[in-house]
């Protein structure tokens, strides 16, 4: 079987932004600070060395080939949601497909109650790191409980020799509700702005990316409120329809996963990376081929059944280009 990604010529002026959503890569050590019980062996969802081994091998051949197509190599950045740790992510990026990208990450550990932070992947050869923080959402449940969640990530440094800075997002869920929960991504939203401010008074002329599953759509308040206070243009934005989203949710397609950037992305010069182009990377190998869910995303779990699969999102990338 011959891999639809390979021999494709590499393009040197362009570099791919990704983001992916991983869905649970829990490791496989008990840490009682979190929950992570569903993810043991011998858990309810019985999970063993060899689904894990699975998963990673899964997950990395789907890295390495977004944005492939058009650019011949695998992405230079990465922003990750749902991995439990450092550990996790040091196996990923030395499973098959990764283990030649040299790929490097930025990860803090952070409060969230399911155990589960966001990250950032990025080719050594390509990026070099500058600066990096997290940021946290100080949130309260509707019965005054702290409610503890993803910080937000920042992490400046040079792309190609160009400095850039990308914010790493994974806002609250809408487990409770969209509305009852809407506070929350707000909450978040807000926290991105103030970041965005901060650097745009070190530099007017900051170019940033704002990445991340904000479990809101492009046209949702709290993602709205950043393209028109900030100055920011949603890449997303223009591919929601009813037939493609990121993510799949009572059989309705959803664009949860993001990538904004500074409109200074738009203005053309010789050596500076311009926006290309952006797009879903949901490929059929990453969807489930039949049955009453075909096409939706291949998932390793669904409750606690085990499918085998990668993730219940599809990855988001842009393009930039020199």
């Amino acid at each position: 079987m011959t891999d639809p990604f390979e021999d494709i010529p590499v393009r040197h002026d362009m570099q791919t932004v990704a983001f992916y959503n991983v869905e649970n890569l829990f490791d496989l050590k008990n840490d009682k600070y979190k929950h992570d019980n569903d993810f043991l062996p011998g858990s309810i969802k019985n999970w063993t060395p060899k689904r894990y081994e699975n998963k990673l091998r899964k997950l990395g051949y789907a890295i390495s080939n977004i944005g492939r197509r058009e650019t011949g190599k695998h992405p230079a950045l990465v922003g990750l949601a749902e991995v439990e740790n450092a550990v996790v992510i040091k196996d990923l990026i030395s499973s098959k497909h990764l283990k030649n990208c040299n790929y490097d990450f930025v990860h803090f550990d952070s409060p969230d109650e399911r155990g589960i932070d966001v990250a950032l992947l990025y080719d050594r050869t390509a990026f070099k790191v500058l600066h990096s923080e997290v940021f946290s959402i100080p949130l309260t449940d509707l019965d005054g409980t702290p409610d503890y969640t993803r910080d937000i990530l920042l992490i400046s440094g040079n792309l190609d020799g160009e400095k850039v800075h990308v914010i790493v997002n994974h806002w609250s869920s809408r487990r409770e509700g969209e509305k009852e929960t809407e506070f929350k991504r707000i909450a978040s939203s807000e926290k991105v702005g103030d970041i965005i401010k901060t650097l745009k008074n070190e530099d007017d002329h900051a170019k940033i990316l704002v990445i991340g599953d904000f479990n809101d759509d492009p046209h949702s308040k709290s993602v709205a409120r950043l393209v028109d206070d900030y100055g920011l243009y949603n890449t997303m934005e223009t591919l929601r329809s009813f037939t493609r989203g990121s993510v799949k949710h009572r059989r309705q397609w959803f664009i949860f996963d993001q990538i904004l950037i500074s409109t200074n992305f738009f203005k053309s010069s010789k050596n500076e990376f311009e926006f290309f182009k952006a797009n879903i990377f949901d490929e059929d190998f990453l969807k489930l081929f039949k049955g009453p869910y075909k096409g939706s995303p291949f998932r390793t779990y669904v409750g606690p059944k085990y499918k085998g699969g990668y993730s219940d999102h599809f990855p988001v990338y842009a393009i930039l280009k020199k």
